[in-house]
């Protein structure tokens, strides 16, 4: 018996150094790896910003599939089209109208109302939470209208589906509608800068017209995407500037004032188109017929304008293309500005699906370089003429966005041309001011507009968030253990969890203490006596709790000094029972976009 004492303590003596000193390594390392919430979206950016990427690469190659297939070739749609017949410049848009109207109306009719599916309206008034088939049916749409020479651009259906890829990514998990909100931004960020490789202005383009926000908790996941996504499309396609210009020396303050001229003229056209759209949509929306025949008739109207005017075709980059290199005169550049004009309004007004970013450009570029031909055959400027219509593409876009820093970065991306900035920035301030004077809405919160809904809340979320309840954001508390449970036990619990804390509850689920992490250690170097470890040894005192009924507001010095992710939730005072917790990264998130938006204004 005697004996057997002895090998049974010889065991333990051998066993619990062993057990002691490996628990203290795993536990060091379980401390050390801790991924917080903003670490966490940053790697979940990432994601998005491959997904983006790959969309740009898949849609780029859909649409050369459907030009092959109706065109017979692919490229620069107006290219192909200059050597086509009139019959064929006429035809194809109508039947390409016909065809994507078609997908549209029984597509939406299968997949049936999903809720919204515009992202500013999801991001700004909805959960987080855009339909994957809606979009699935509207990208096929805008494939075909794109491939058959609709006046509409290729970035909207992009940016579209990379913020739905992004969404639903974030559905599969069931996060909460504040992230699902942020993996929206990430997606359209990274939509936006592989479509047009402009890292910087697909990052500002999801901070400021999707979340209406910079601050850096969410800028940084915004910008982390962008990135990805850009870097993924030039594994693809490389690095280029979309537009080339010769360099000028900008050097006199003399040459200033015709870039206010042209900032105030961009500033009337932006107005003008965004007006004229609306007027588009009100007519259409009158034809008392399925979306394919207005469709139809909007493909009809590109096609008879493409008769005399085949730049009338596609997005417009091969115009603005020809437009900055190629000698043309004033008339003919008024001529092709007017023929395009309608020829995005028709397809736009119709309900053709696709972006206008593009499309706006080219409206840009033609006002400018019609600036530039008329001031140089007056002989009141010797500044050449691609100068001139590369600021009309970021004034006229800054108007019609009202978003003059992105349509400054945005140029500045496309074309890598420096020389351009100091004019560009002056007309483009100028034209958001006075498209901002004639016309209150942009291009992206018209539509919000129509049903009501504010574009960006932040400016009243101020009393908002003074009225959110700690209930109204609370979840599921930290699965606690009860104050007798032994030390073993509660090493499992910390290995197996992400948390650094649990709450220490009694037979009544009352809270009486947290057992932390870091409290642990002292307790590892002890042999036999960890037997008798238990919870009640080790916790600390309750920290500060929340209640259900308080006000974010008034516990916003509880959350700020808090060292609890997870910050516990009681019943009441008086009971104490644990009944949940809040995420402290959200609640401060939602503060904090409340105080910036309060400061902004």
């Amino acid at each position: 018996m005697v004996k057997g004492w002895r090998a049974l303590d010889d065991f333990l003596s051998v066993i619990f150094p062993f057990v002691r000193r490996h628990l203290k390594r795993a536990i060091d390392i379980r401390e050390r790896i801790r991924i917080n919430e903003e670490t966490l979206h940053l790697l979940l950016a990432g994601v998005v910003g491959v997904i983006g990427g790959l969309t740009n690469l898949i849609f780029y190659g859909c649409i050369e599939a459907v030009m092959w297939l109706a065109l017979g070739g692919s490229g620069e749609v107006v290219e192909i089209a200059e050597v086509m017949n009139w019959w064929q410049r006429l035809a194809i848009p109508a039947v390409g109208g016909l065809t994507a109207g078609l997908i549209l109306y029984w597509g939406l009719r299968l997949v049936g109302n999903q809720g919204a599916s515009n992202i500013l309206e999801v991001v700004v008034s909805g959960n987080g939470r855009l339909p994957m088939r809606t979009a699935l049916v509207k990208a096929i749409s805008s494939l075909v209208s794109i491939g058959t020479g609709a006046s509409i651009g290729r970035e909207g259906s992009i940016t579209q589906v990379a913020a739905t890829l992004a969404s639903k990514f974030g559905q599969l998990f069931k996060w909460p509608p504040y992230r699902l909100r942020l993996m929206i931004a990430c997606g359209a960020a990274s939509g936006m800068a592989a479509a047009y490789n402009a890292p910087v202005a697909g990052s500002i383009f999801a901070a400021h017209i999707v979340l209406g926000n910079f601050s850096m908790n969410l800028f940084a996941p915004v910008i982390f995407a962008a990135v990805v996504a850009t870097m993924t499309s030039r594994y693809f396609f490389g690095i280029k500037p979309f537009y080339e210009i010769p360099a000028y020396d900008f050097t006199y303050f003399s040459q200033l004032p015709w870039f206010l001229v042209l900032g105030i003229t961009s500033g009337v056209l932006s107005a003008g188109f965004l007006k004229a759209i609306r007027l588009s949509e009100e007519w259409f929306a009158k034809i008392n017929s399925p979306i394919y025949v207005r469709t139809t008739l909007g493909g009809l109207i590109v096609g008879v304008l493409a008769i005399w005017f085949p730049a009338a075709w596609g997005n417009g980059y091969g115009a603005i293309t020809g437009i900055l290199h190629d000698p043309v005169t004033h008339w003919s550049v008024l001529l092709l500005l007017c023929a395009k004009f309608v020829a995005i309004l028709a397809c736009v007004g119709s309900g053709m699906v696709g972006g206008v970013f593009t499309p706006t450009l080219f409206l840009g570029a033609a006002l400018g370089s019609l600036f530039g031909l008329v001031l140089n055959a007056l002989e009141w400027s010797a500044l050449p003429t691609g100068a001139f219509a590369m600021v009309g593409m970021g004034s006229v876009l800054a108007g019609a966005i009202h978003a003059p820093l992105l349509a400054m970065i945005m140029i500045f991306e496309i074309s890598l041309n420096y020389s351009i900035m100091p004019p560009l920035m002056l007309a483009c301030a100028v034209s958001t001011l006075v498209a901002r004077g004639l016309y209150s809405e942009s291009i992206y919160t018209e539509p919000l507009r129509v049903k009501g809904i504010t574009a960006h809340p932040e400016e009243e979320r101020f009393g908002e968030a003074t009225q959110t309840f700690v209930g109204e954001i609370m979840r599921e508390p930290v699965p606690p253990v009860r104050e007798n449970v032994g030390f073993q036990k509660l090493a499992e619990r910390f290995l197996t969890s992400t948390n650094n804390f649990i709450p220490v509850v009694d037979e009544t689920q009352r809270l009486i203490g947290v057992v932390a992490l870091h409290d642990m250690k002292e307790y590892l170097h002890k042999g036999h006596e960890m037997n008798g470890v238990i919870a009640y040894d080790i916790m600390r005192e309750a920290p500060p709790v929340l209640t259900p009924n308080q006000k974010l507001v008034d516990v916003f010095p509880i959350l700020l000094q808090s060292e609890f992710r997870n910050v516990p939730v009681v019943n009441n005072r008086l009971e104490n029972r644990l009944v949940g917790s809040i995420l402290r990264a959200e609640a401060l998130q939602v503060i904090s976009e409340a105080l910036a938006a309060k400061r902004a204004t």
